[in-house]
């Protein structure tokens, strides 16, 4: 006979710890993320969920009861980078790379089958792109696009078809079935190239100083001296020292808590200010090449059209981000693009300008005033949008092509000021083929509105970089 009083009851439903089924946005770990404060969550690049409950504007998230993780290292769990990181122990999706820095990635391993997915020129297209030595004895590379069947299935070759991406990336790691060569070896760089976290601490923007060691002198700005530093002794870091009557600082203070959580991964990472003392400090992200302009005049010679073009690419991916955030930089321009270690570049100095004491600088009279940089409607209405960024990136597109040549460099400002306001335009430079000259030249149109976004910028340099011949 059973003594049923002894019976066990059966176990409660299982607690969902970070939320899951409570219609919270799941999420899962790109890279392994150590927490600095108390309040930070360390994250494992591990198939683990969390719940993303809480959102500052753009730079971190929430979550429950657990703490802070930046938002950049996370990404919602349905997505093919989140899948591409459970596929396999390596990752193969490569978000915001381009083609020539996959060859460049693909070359520097030199491994058999090694591959990369990356985001294609079209949205939501994706583009396998695989090294072989099968073809030549220095190595090839083949770029093959994932296409959709009439069914809706995904497919790389026409008789293999699979419901999702990386059942794709499965199967041909196993077959090469119409292929080179096989995929033998994921090259994703999401490991060893982790972002730039929108802070130390992922919720704070304040920096104590004495948390900064300062070491050689990288150059001067606007506001004045560039440092490297380490903050922690740990972090290399760029710490801009304001020298004092060169800024609206207390205005400036108040803006630097948006600029902070503005991340992207071709944006130079503001990380926080040191505002108790004077002078006033700024830590950013440091770039070990430095300002682009001086990059270009030192070593554009050695780069490929195709490096060029990536380059562009970059700054237009910046901008975009900056433009879908209703965020106008206002100065871009090469000497405020930085380059870092894998000639990577970012979009520095973005809204500076607004915070300048200097009637030299932000009037268009004034003789530091960018007006090579500058569409009519800023010269003169001092009238800005994202359309006038976009004629400015049209200038570092020339600058890029042009090997860092100063724009209409034997004409004075005035000069400048009637060239531009009759219709004359920068020339072609003899680098850029005649398709990247009109992308060039349509970013100059008289009116803002004739001008095109920044979105539609890339999708054209996306399609240049797929399609080079």
């Amino acid at each position: 006979q059973v003594d049923r009083s002894r019976k066990k009851l059966p176990l409660p439903p299982p607690e969902h710890e970070d939320g899951e089924g409570d219609g919270l946005p799941m999420v899962v770990a790109m890279y392994d993320f150590t927490a600095k404060e108390s309040t930070d969550l360390t994250l494992k690049q591990v198939p683990r969920e969390y719940s993303q409950i809480e959102s500052e504007k753009f730079s971190c998230v929430s979550v429950r009861n657990k703490g802070f993780i930046p938002s950049n290292y996370v990404t919602e769990k349905n997505r093919i980078e989140a899948n591409s990181q459970r596929a396999t122990t390596k990752p193969w999706y490569c978000k915001n790379i381009t083609r020539t820095e996959a060859e460049q990635l693909l070359r520097q391993e030199g491994k058999e089958g090694g591959f990369v997915v990356r985001e294609s020129s079209q949205k939501s297209v994706y583009t396998v792109s695989v090294y072989t030595r099968t073809l030549s004895v220095t190595g090839d590379i083949r770029h093959y696009q994932i296409k959709l069947s009439d069914t809706g299935q995904f497919f790389l070759a026409e008789k293999h078809t699979f419901n999702t991406i990386p059942e794709v990336i499965h199967y041909h790691e196993h077959n090469a079935a119409g292929l080179v060569t096989r995929l033998r070896y994921p090259v994703g760089p999401m490991g060893r190239c982790a972002p730039a976290t929108s802070g130390f601490s992922s919720e704070k923007w304040e920096i104590n100083p004495s948390e900064l060691t300062f070491m050689k002198e990288l150059g001067s700005g606007q506001f004045g001296v560039v440092r490297l530093g380490k903050w922690r002794a740990q972090h290399k870091v760029a710490i801009k020292t304001i020298r004092e009557g060169s800024m609206y600082e207390e205005d400036f203070i108040e803006e630097a808590k948006v600029m902070m959580r503005l991340c992207h991964p071709k944006l130079v990472q503001l990380y926080g200010v040191c505002f108790q003392q004077r002078p006033l400090l700024i830590v950013a992200e440091f770039m070990e090449n430095g300002c682009l302009l001086n990059f270009l005049r030192q070593r554009a010679r050695g780069l490929t059209e195709a490096w060029l073009l990536s380059m562009c690419q970059d700054v237009c991916e910046g901008m975009e981000y900056l433009e879908a955030h209703s965020f106008i930089h206002r100065d871009l321009a090469a000497r405020n693009c930085l380059v870092n270690e894998q000639s990577m570049v970012k979009v520095s100095d973005f809204g500076m300008t607004r915070y300048v004491l200097d009637n030299q600088y932000t009037s268009s009279s004034g003789a530091k005033f960018p007006v090579k940089w500058s569409p009519p409607e800023v010269l003169h209405y001092s009238k800005y949008s994202s359309k006038s960024d976009v004629w400015s990136f049209g200038v570092v597109m020339w600058e890029i092509y042009s090997e860092g040549r100063t724009p209409f460099e034997n004409r004075s400002n005035l000069d400048v000021v009637n060239d531009i306001t009759r219709g004359i335009r920068l020339y072609r430079p003899h680098r850029a083929s005649q398709p990247l000259y009109a992308i060039m030249y349509r970013c100059w149109h008289e009116r803002p509105q004739g001008r095109p976004t920044f979105s539609e910028l890339l999708e054209e340099i996306r399609k240049l970089a797929e399609n080079p011949d």
